[in-house]
């Protein structure tokens, strides 16, 4: 009976899951073999070295957080206020997998600080956003300016929203983005 190897995914995943909870330091090979229950030779199947995992979960964070929820936004059909709102139900249900989870959107523009071939990767998937975002509220607001506000503000608020610990009068805070996502497609 031959040997079950663990698939190439699997080691990506539990990489993008070490670097969401430790940052890129936390991608090692030993403890993610740890993590799946396998011995750590099985990576060396499916990669050349440590940097290759990188930059594949790179890869992979890159048309997760992009393309695939473009796709999965387009999917459903409808017109632009169906897309918008769409858009916002998939970004605020938390069904999110590892690699477009919160805890790996702020860990990958963490390290984009430090980082300028993440900060490249980074700049591509936000100005894919942007782009997406400016089609969509573009067909239903005539002023440039204003749809590039309201742009900068979905996505602003996409991100921002795990950085702020405020109160809100009251409101609880999926209230407080109901009245949110209300007030940027009004």
């Amino acid at each position: 009976m031959g040997t079950t190897r663990t698939p190439r995914g699997a080691w990506i995943e539990e990489g993008l899951r070490a670097l969401a909870s430790g940052g890129p330091e936390a991608v090692r090979i030993e403890p993610l073999a740890q993590a799946l229950g396998v011995t750590k030779g099985g990576f060396y199947g499916h990669f050349r070295n440590r940097g290759a995992l990188l930059a594949e979960m790179l890869d992979t964070w890159e048309r997760d957080a992009a393309e695939a929820v473009i796709e999965q936004v387009e999917s459903g059909g409808g017109d632009a206020r169906a897309k918008l709102e769409r858009l916002f139900t998939i970004a605020s249900s938390g069904a999110a997998g590892p690699a477009t989870g919160v805890a790996a959107e702020l860990a990958i523009r963490d390290w984009a600080r430090r980082d300028e071939d993440v900060a490249q990767r980074l700049r591509r998937v936000d100005n894919r956003r942007m782009d997406y975002l400016r089609s969509l509220f573009g067909a239903i607001c005539a002023d440039p300016d204003e749809v590039e506000v309201r742009c900068m503000l979905t996505l602003s608020v996409r991100i921002g929203e795990f950085f702020v610990a405020a109160e809100h009068g009251g409101r609880s805070r999926a209230e407080m983005m109901e009245l949110t996502r209300r007030w940027l497609l009004r």
